[in-house]
């Protein structure tokens, strides 16, 4: 089983908790669900946030979704003029037997613009 990464963002239309919890949670779901994994095949993610978000920790709606017993880390992403608001960001460490290029990493609603080489 080799460790593998896999990338992800979502744009939040507002800075809210229970709509972080929501958004934050779909991002969640589909990395696991595109590429095949469960909880158990989690290493540890890391989140950033964009610095315009204050109302909740993006790893609280993982702990929602019932990932308890997974490192979870949150981050301010850099403040960066001109940068796309109210962004989420993850980093996943996963075992998978897939190889590297069949890892699909997931860009949700506004946030697919932030890497459109990769975005599926």
């Amino acid at each position: 089983m080799a460790v593998r990464a896999v990338r992800g963002a979502v744009q939040l239309e507002r800075d809210e908790a229970g709509h972080m919890e929501e958004r934050v949670g779909a991002l969640l779901t589909a990395v696991l669900e595109r590429n095949g994994l469960t909880a158990a095949d989690l290493i540890s993610i890391w989140f950033t946030a964009t610095p315009d978000l204050h109302s909740d920790f993006p790893a609280a709606a993982a702990r929602k979704l019932g990932i308890v017993d997974v490192p979870l880390i949150c981050a301010q992403e850099l403040d960066v003029e001109g940068a796309m608001p109210r962004v989420v960001r993850l980093l996943a460490h996963i075992e998978s037997d897939k190889p590297r290029a069949d890892i699909a990493h997931v860009y949700l609603g506004a946030a697919a613009a932030l890497r459109k080489d990769i975005a599926q």
